[in-house]
């Protein structure tokens, strides 16, 4: 049985699509799906990139989208009242709920939906509070063990080469992005492709031209 890893923030539309499809899009399949919130702040500020909602042209086609490829999908989905917003919240809470900071499905479902279901503030204080007791963490969100092991799980998630979310590791291989779930399943069904060279022949492509600032 192979097992994913699957890297996720609470803040990405995209990566509470991936999470909801994921059952549906692997059906069939044997595997098991371990969870890894990161912070996507962080990836992209360690990879130098901006987030897709940081370039105004960019931030309403990306919410136009979302909200149709849920439709498509039969996926319950509302824009929260703000957005971007600070999730510091509610990674720290999932890594709380579980010893090795790794949240289950259940707990991943509530965090994503608290979000991404009924259009209200996702940063709000006193759901915040209630989604806790709800949840009932192991450990303190807020304490210093917490806060250090989600510093080092994206730091982790970094080097490793992940530098977007949803991001799914499959033994050696990573796959990024809502729209790579048919490439992960080709994968995990043993397509020949992957055996072939192509894969790795990508790295050799050299750098035509390198943008300047």
């Amino acid at each position: 049985m192979k097992q994913i890893v699957f890297y996720l923030d609470f803040v990405s539309p995209y990566a509470y699509l991936a999470f909801e499809r994921l059952p549906q899009e692997l059906a069939g399949l044997n595997y098991s799906v371990v969870h890894k919130p990161v912070l996507l702040a962080g990836l992209l500020q360690h990879h130098g990139n901006k987030g897709p909602a940081e370039t105004p042209a960019k931030r309403e086609w990306l919410y136009r989208q979302v909200l149709w490829l849920a439709q498509q999908h039969g996926v319950p989905m509302q824009l929260p009242a703000a957005h971007p917003f600070n999730p510091l919240a509610l990674l720290r809470l999932a890594l709380a709920c579980d010893p090795s900071g790794e949240p289950n499905r259940h707990v991943c479902s509530m965090l994503f939906r608290h979000v991404w279901q009924g259009g209200a503030d996702a940063a709000d204080a006193q759901r915040l509070a209630a989604l806790q007791a709800l949840l009932q963490p192991q450990r303190d969100p807020n304490g210093a063990e917490i806060k250090q092991a989600l510093r080092s799980a994206t730091e982790a998630a970094a080097q490793a080469g992940i530098f977007g979310v949803p991001s799914f590791e499959v033994d050696d291989k990573l796959f990024w992005g809502l729209d790579a779930l048919p490439m992960l399943r080709g994968y995990l069904a043993g397509d020949a492709w992957f055996d072939g060279p192509e894969w790795d022949s990508v790295g050799g492509v050299p750098v035509g031209v390198v943008r300047r600032d």
